[in-house]
């Protein structure tokens, strides 16, 4: 079998978001509507969109383990091969779940592409925006099939947290409390590569939510730590806490707030 082209995977996401999603989009009936948890949403679409982009990924590439959030929440050691396995797919069907549920544009499609526990593609596509987000590693980032550049970090650089709310360092340099991310990963990455916001941190970050992105954010200078330091990516698992920044330094500023235990 052939390897899809990073077009092909692009328009496979777009064609099953057209297909499934966007057609719920404010339209859910409470029967297309469950709970994995309290306040952890699932619906419909995210079932079947998780279905057919990997059978889409599956008809070229059959011997890729695909690693979706639906289907990892029903057989959790799906996660365990990740870092190992010669080509790995993520698959987030929906991201920002509850933003869909609540009739919010703030959600997005989103799929990783790993070798040997590289993060080596990347897309995220916003349907309501009509933005798509593109990156093979070395290659730089494309927004809808043009580079995307950003800037140097704010001084003080601005920042979100799902834990706390952060928006920048005061004149001690002591992060001061204020902002909310937008509960779709989709979207806090779009703010990181536009220069918006310097930096954000996640708890318990799923690969699914932060693959894409960090690669992304990576081609543009960026930098992903976990909670201890380290280089994130797939090899990593589900670190404690994560930091996703515009350069190395300031990851490695923000990694030092943490408590050991975080």
């Amino acid at each position: 079998m052939t390897q899809m082209s990073t077009d092909e995977v692009l328009q496979l996401i777009i064609n099953v978001a057209d297909e499934v999603i966007t057609p719920r989009f404010r339209a859910l009936g409470d029967q297309h509507v469950d709970q994995k948890a309290p306040g952890d949403f699932v619906t419909i679409a995210d079932r079947e969109a998780e279905e057919l982009i990997t059978a889409g990924l599956l008809a070229r590439n059959p011997d890729a383990l695909i690693v979706g959030e639906e289907a990892s929440y029903a057989n959790p050691k799906l996660m365990t091969g990740l870092g190992q396995a010669e080509l790995a797919y993520t698959v987030d069907p929906v991201d920002g779940t509850t933003n869909f549920v609540k009739g919010s544009p703030r959600y997005a499609v989103m799929v990783a592409e790993v070798r040997r526990g590289e993060t080596t593609r990347g897309w995220i596509w916003q349907p309501e925006t009509g933005r798509a987000y593109v990156a093979e590693r070395g290659g730089g980032l494309y927004c809808n099939g043009e580079p995307v550049r950003r800037g140097p970090a704010h001084n003080p650089p601005r920042g979100m947290t799902t834990r706390r709310s952060w928006r920048h360092f005061d004149s001690r340099g002591r992060l001061t409390p204020t902002l909310h991310t937008n509960y779709c990963a989709g979207f806090d990455y779009s703010q990181l590569f536009a220069g918006e916001v310097d930096y954000f941190t996640y708890r318990n970050p799923w690969p699914w939510d932060h693959l894409p992105g960090s690669l992304m954010l990576r081609e543009l200078g960026g930098q992903s730590l976990d909670n201890r330091g380290r280089f994130y990516g797939a090899r990593v698992g589900v670190p404690n806490s994560l930091v996703i920044a515009a350069d190395d330094a300031l990851a490695r500023q923000v990694v030092g707030y943490f408590r050991p235990e975080q």
